[in-house]
């Protein structure tokens, strides 16, 4: 594989701007009672559809840290056949998803918005379309820069 260049560390000023914005919204999250195990559900999603191995490995790391199981880990790419996720994190996964996949689909249904209005709070509702948004622009620049994941901790 082609070893390429690291764009956060190529341009660490935009970098740093984004992971403030990161932070602005696990803030704004916190702060509208989401559940960090939600966020980072999304988080992982959309790392999944991305191909972000280095987002995958290191939100899964934090869901656990958050109290996440390893079940539901390892299902999330299968959500919609199990009754292992709750309603809000049903409407944040098929809202991450449809997010993730504008380019397919120039759209996110009105169905997958009024799922998620139905069961957050306004102030829920931005921080989940955030958090999706800034992992989605994050997993861009792991993805094209093939960011290595870092070395098992024992």
């Amino acid at each position: 594989m082609t070893k390429r260049t690291q764009l956060s560390a190529a341009l660490p000023e935009a970098y740093q701007h984004l992971i403030a914005v990161h932070t602005t919204v696990e803030k704004a999250a916190a702060d509208a009672g989401l559940d960090q195990r939600l966020i980072e559900l999304v988080k992982i999603r959309a790392s999944q559809l991305n191909g972000c191995a280095f987002c995958v490995d290191m939100h899964s790391r934090d869901a656990r840290k958050a109290g996440e199981t390893e079940r539901r880990l390892f299902l999330l790419s299968t959500w919609r056949e199990t009754e292992l996720y709750t309603d809000q994190e049903r409407a944040a996964l098929a809202l991450t998803e449809a997010m993730t996949r504008l380019p397919q689909h120039q759209d996110v249904p009105d169905d997958v918005y009024e799922q998620a209005k139905a069961v957050f709070t306004e102030e829920q509702y931005v921080a989940v379309a955030w958090a999706a948004t800034v992992i989605n622009a994050l997993n861009r620049l792991g993805v094209t820069s093939r960011k290595p994941l870092p070395p098992e901790k024992p």
